[in-house]
């Protein structure tokens, strides 16, 4: 004896619900699509058959008996495998032989049982004698509940749900790694740009006022070494800077660049102008150094040492002239130097800040172009602005089982159980369950669909899948698709199943608007025994992401197999 052998029969394609282009219409018309092809390949038939209770309680096991009495050179196939649904199948017991002259009285004993309460029907079963096919009478089954009695057995609350913590990536690495790269780039940034700094010698220097900044000068001139050396260009070249910086910050801004008789002039005509005190002798000592400089300078006189240190005495006494006879600045004019100082403490500021940007703008541009020429500038676009189809390939997919027989696949997002409103009479005939995401109009879309048909008689004919993908083809383009491109070749899952692979390109509708975009498609369908299993995918033309997505999820899915 040998059991059962299942081969591929068919399947079809259901699509999900969708209001905005007539996603209901594709969900009913694929339905009846399939309804009016197998209406005519149902038939009855008889066998012996027989069950030891018609009323259990939950998880207690029947036994189901199949009797046949036939010839000693027939071939008897008993079915196998899950094809007593609703009710669940725990164990295949071998066959009892009986012997009688010429003649084999066979018994197959099934043990099943439920787990939910309720009033079940165990389908007829399919049996191959010799080149004839036989089936069984449908047996009802009442499963009832257990009674607890709650006098010897407490009862207890419902425990609460358990918070599960979602299993982390590998994304706080590159967080880390992002917030390591932003800390580096900003420490570096404050030190070279925000830093206070320790002020240098000049700086120092130059923050003091004018007067204490001569007085100064003249002290480092009295440690310089240009009159031991005999360097007195160089001496009398700084001592009437000294003097001309002075002058040029206090009395007159034009000091520096002025010849000596220019400066002397304004000097004078300040003091007849009332504009500064400035006494006579002041101003001839003044003059007097100057042009002992010049002289010195353009015609290489050389003045005695003792007199050039008691130019530099002359010189410091002057300065302390000149700043005795200068006015105390007005309450205006201490305004308008703080007006001043603010004004340049912010473009200072505003420097730094141009200068933070430039250089983050730059290393985000050179962080950006290396990025765009490793992987791809698109690539590079969609991880900082977003996009539909990446968020879903990169997201956390859920690898489920759907429908029975089960239907095991890899998706982004966990499908949902679709309930579309189907006629009463198609609902006799046809067990479905559908499970989705998206819909046709949408930018990616995908449904998984079982059909089990009830009842299938002795001599009806095969379910061919591929009229029934065909049909619900036709569905899709009454739902709103046009310029439907088909092709087909064989599929075979990882797990060995074998099925037919239909696929091609379509142009999508776009809700509301009337407008098409172009898109792709992909059809598989399945057949085992009396259950037609299919998968369908659609999604926008020139998606790189949404390409790698359907190749993930056709590389995940898995037919569980039936014992042979």
């Amino acid at each position: 004896m040998k059991g059962l052998r299942v081969k591929d029969k068919g399947s079809i394609k259901l699509k999900s619900k969708n209001k905005k282009v007539s996603g209901f219409g594709l969900q009913a018309s694929s339905c009846l699509s399939l309804f009016f092809m197998l209406y005519s390949l149902f038939s009855h038939g008889q066998v012996t058959s027989s069950i030891d209770s018609t009323s259990i309680k939950i998880g207690e096991q029947i036994t189901y008996k199949i009797q046949v009495e036939t010839d000693t050179t027939d071939l008897v196939v008993f079915p196998e495998g899950q094809t007593f649904l609703p009710l669940e199948m725990i164990e295949s017991y071998t066959i009892d032989t009986l012997k009688e002259n010429d003649r084999y009285n066979l018994i197959k004993k099934y043990g099943l049982t439920q787990f939910d309460s309720g009033a079940y029907t165990i389908p007829r079963q399919k049996i191959v004698v010799g080149d004839q096919t036989f089936f069984t009478d449908s047996l009802k089954v009442e499963v009832s509940n257990i009674v607890v009695d709650t006098t010897k057995q407490g009862l207890y609350d419902i425990k609460p749900i358990i918070e599960v913590k979602r299993k982390g990536g590998n994304w706080w690495k590159y967080v880390l790694f992002t917030l390591l790269v932003i800390g580096v780039v900003g420490v570096i940034l404050w030190w070279f740009i925000w830093r206070k700094k320790p002020l240098t010698e000049e700086e120092q220097i130059a923050l003091l006022p004018p007067y204490d900044r001569a007085k100064l000068a003249l002290k480092k001139l009295d440690e310089s070494h240009y009159l031991q050396h005999e360097e007195l260009k160089t001496y009398y070249s700084e001592l009437t800077l000294i003097i001309r910086k002075y002058l040029d910050e206090k009395v007159y801004d034009h000091a520096l660049e002025s010849t000596t008789d220019e400066l002397i002039s304004r000097l004078r005509l300040l003091k007849d102008g009332n504009q500064i005190d400035l006494s006579k002798e002041t101003i001839k000592n003044i003059e007097s150094i100057l042009k002992r400089a010049d002289l010195v300078k353009f015609a290489k006189s050389a003045p005695d040492i003792a007199l050039a240190e008691l130019d530099r005495n002359t010189v410091d006494a002057e300065i302390d002239h000149v700043k005795e006879v200068l006015p105390e600045p007005t309450e205006e004019e201490k305004l308008l130097d703080e007006k001043y100082r603010q004004e340049l403490e912010r473009k200072k500021k505003r420097k730094k800040t141009i200068i933070t940007v430039a250089i983050s703008v730059f290393l985000l541009m050179v962080t950006i172009g290396g990025f765009s020429i490793k992987y791809g500038f698109n690539y590079v676009k969609d991880t900082i602005i977003g996009h539909d189809s990446m968020e879903l390939l990169k997201g956390d997919w859920v690898t489920s089982e759907y429908g029975f027989p089960p239907i095991s696949i890899s998706t982004p997002k966990v499908l949902k159980r679709l309930e579309p409103e189907l006629p009463e009479e198609f609902l006799e005939k046809v067990d479905i369950t559908m499970f989705g995401y998206g819909s046709l109009i949408e930018k990616f879309n995908v449904v998984v669909a079982t059909s089990k048909i009830k009842n299938m008689g002795e001599g009806e004919a095969k379910i061919d899948i591929q009229q029934a993908i065909e049909g619900n083809l036709k569905t899709i383009e009454a739902a709103g698709a046009q310029n439907i491109i088909t092709k087909n070749e064989k599929f075979v899952t990882p797990n060995g199943a074998e099925g037919l692979k239909v696929f091609g390109t379509l142009d999508m509708p776009v809700a509301t608007s009337g407008k098409f975009v172009k898109g792709s498609y992909v059809i598989l369908g399945f057949t085992a025994e009396n259950v037609i299993q299919q998968i369908m995918l659609t999604w926008r033309e020139h998606d790189v992401y949404a390409d790698q997505i359907v190749e993930r999820i056709l590389n995940s899915v898995e037919l569980k197999k039936e014992e042979s």
